[in-house]
């Protein structure tokens, strides 16, 4: 992997809530998040933080977390407490779509994508810790992690792979014949196959200088932006190595602990074959553990479930 770029800092737009853990531009270059509160939001002219504006769409009840544009405007929301939700943004409406698999409650929903037939890919990156007690999976390594597929129809959902460590976010290729899923825990994407003769096999599409968190695809012919929440941590990879029962121990330490995330920024996109064509990295920034990253007009878009507000970067040339 080459050595990074500089991830140029331009301005921060508050939006007076903690954690806009997702961010996704709609087609007029607006940007769409969910906060700690429930609510979701509309930031307008992000580019100048003189004139930027949030207004709220809806309230979901819950913890919104990853987001999903739909054709016709509204939102598909991965819910933490309340599960997969429909979210109209000319009504704010909220309507649940599957708050359960096979009997068992589903909670901690965490990134989604939608085909162009209706079927929604969704991910969980734990059964075992709520979303307060994220760093519990994550020292864990519970490996508890799902990706779900509903039905166009809708009914109960599928689930497709289990034993992911803590899966997150989800993009779909260019030609619809696979889907990018991001393992936080493990520091890699995985391609999960669609189409083809190997369609439901999953396999290694890309290591990672840091755990990834959510993605977004620019466009159907433009990489998969992925956003990196933490750089690699040594002490973490010699303790995933170490007997479950320390591990555990480790955990029930970790979620009590005050926590503060790395000053270092970072943010990576890939192409369709899983080659890493831009790396940006900044350290000692002072918008910390960027969650989601989407781009719209000449910048580049981060969310944060630390911070309260989006920072806005400027965006690379194409390579």
């Amino acid at each position: 992997m080459d050595r990074p770029a500089e991830l140029v800092s331009l301005h921060y737009v508050s939006l007076g809530a903690r954690g806009p853990e997702d961010v996704v531009a709609d087609p007029h270059g607006r940007v769409l998040t969910g906060v700690a509160d429930g609510r979701i939001l509309r930031v307008h002219h992000l580019g100048d933080p003189r004139t930027a504006r949030t207004e709220e769409l809806a309230r979901t009840g819950g913890r919104p977390l990853g987001l999903e544009l739909l054709p016709d405007g509204d939102l598909v929301v991965c819910d933490a407490e309340r599960g997969l939700l429909r979210v109209g943004t000319e009504d704010g409406t909220v309507r649940v779509l599957a708050d359960s698999v096979a009997g068992e409650r589903l909670r901690f929903c965490s990134n989604a994508v939608a085909l162009p037939d209706g079927t929604l890919y969704f991910t969980v990156s734990s059964r075992r810790h709520p979303l307060d007690r994220w760093i519990g999976d994550i020292v864990e390594q519970t490996g508890t992690g799902r990706l779900l597929r509903l039905p166009p129809e809708g009914g109960e959902p599928e689930v497709l792979l289990e034993g992911l460590r803590f899966a997150n976010g989800l993009a779909v290729a260019a030609d619809g014949s696979f889907l990018v899923l991001a393992e936080t825990g493990a520091r890699h994407l995985v391609r999960y196959r669609l189409t083809g003769p190997r369609a439901g096999h999953a396999e290694p599409f890309a290591d990672l200088p840091g755990m990834p968190d959510n993605l977004w695809r620019e466009g159907p012919g433009g990489p998969v932006w992925v956003a990196l929440a933490s750089p690699r941590v040594p002490a973490l990879d010699l303790l995933h190595r170490a007997p479950r029962a320390v591990r555990r121990a480790a955990a029930r330490a970790a979620v009590h602990l005050p926590y503060r995330p790395s000053g270092t920024a970072g943010v990576v996109a890939v192409d369709d074959e899983g080659r890493v064509v831009h790396h940006l990295t900044r350290r000692r920034s002072g918008f910390r553990m960027v969650t989601s990253v989407c781009a719209t007009g000449d910048h580049l878009v981060l969310g944060s479930l630390w911070e309260p507000g989006v920072a806005v970067c400027a965006r690379p040339a194409a390579p």
